[in-house]
């Protein structure tokens, strides 16, 4: 074979490996991640309407989503490229990035009805525990929601010990675990699994009502949980709402356009955007890694990744 055939035949398996990876980038089905934490046909259901509008909105043939048993397997779709897109929490953004940064990027993340873009990690217990403070938590059993949750376990652990008379949480408590999500931990504080445990919530609006949005409110709003039945026993500091984020591989006109149909979906389909988000929200507002580097921070100071 002459060297310019050789050469052609080059050129053509560069092609078609360009060719390749150009329609790997702009996938004809849209893989969408849902963490897990709740119930999964309520997690379906709640994106039905993400599955009826975005093949038009962006393009595709066909969007499928993807629900994980918990946050990880959402994570680790993202990080091996089997999923396109998905609405993490600041902490679960963090694990990407530090493990592989350029994976995701971050697009958008949630503004309150009160203008703010940030949530709280709240410690709730019952009433009829007696339970009302942190000092009424000393020497008890603590449920946290999942080891990759920002408000369920991240920022507890790493806020609570100003709280604890310098005391590490693994020392305050008589016991930690998990309670497989936010949903799942928040009925095992009621079934008595644990004395007190983390979820989150607006902290806008009251308490009784399970806030304006979060997992309190959603648990309130399908009937799982009465708040009369439960008191507040530690809020953290303001938490950045977590990212909307995309495979940062996606071509770049295919983002432009699920970008923009997100930003609009408050105006063009407000009960849409009411059920994939899971409470009262203002809209979507731009953010980028900048946003998340201070839990991004904090995560690979106690995690490491």
């Amino acid at each position: 074979m002459t060297f310019k055939k050789l050469l052609l035949g080059a050129v053509a398996l560069s092609a078609v490996a360009t060719a390749t990876a150009a329609q790997a980038d702009k996938p004809e089905v849209f893989r969408v991640g849902i963490i897990g934490g709740e119930n999964e046909a309520d997690r379906l259901r709640n994106y039905q309407c993400i599955i009826d509008q975005l093949p038009k909105a962006i393009g595709v043939k066909e969007v499928k989503l993807f629900p994980a048993a918990d946050y990880d397997g959402v994570i680790q779709g993202l990080l091996g490229g089997t999923l396109d897109y998905a609405e993490l929490g600041a902490s679960g953004y963090a694990k990407i990035y530090l493990t592989k940064e350029d994976a995701v990027e971050p697009i958008l993340t949630t503004e309150q009805t009160d203008g703010s873009t940030g949530y709280y990690s709240i410690m709730v217990a019952r009433k009829d525990s007696g339970i009302k403070t942190v000092a009424d938590m000393k020497g008890k059993k603590l449920g946290f929601a999942d080891p990759d949750s920002t408000s369920g376990y991240l920022i507890p652990v790493t806020s609570l010990p100003k709280d604890l008379d310098g005391a590490t949480v693994k020392d305050y408590f008589s016991e930690t675990g998990f309670g497989g999500g936010h949903e799942n931990l928040v009925l095992a504080v009621k079934d008595g699994k644990f004395d007190a445990g983390t979820t989150f919530g607006s902290g806008v609006g009251n308490f009784d009502e399970g806030y304006t949005s979060g997992n309190l409110r959603k648990m309130v709003d399908k009937g799982l949980i009465d708040m009369k039945d439960f008191t507040e026993v530690w809020k953290s500091p303001l938490i950045p709402n977590g990212p909307i984020v995309i495979r940062t591989a996606i071509d770049a006109d295919l983002k432009s356009k699920f970008k923009t149909y997100m930003m609009d979906l408050p105006k063009t389909d407000p009960e849409c955007f009411a059920s994939t988000m899971g409470g009262d929200f203002k809209s979507y507002i731009e953010v980028n890694k900048d946003f998340y580097q201070p839990v991004i921070d904090a995560r690979k100071s106690q995690i490491g990744q």
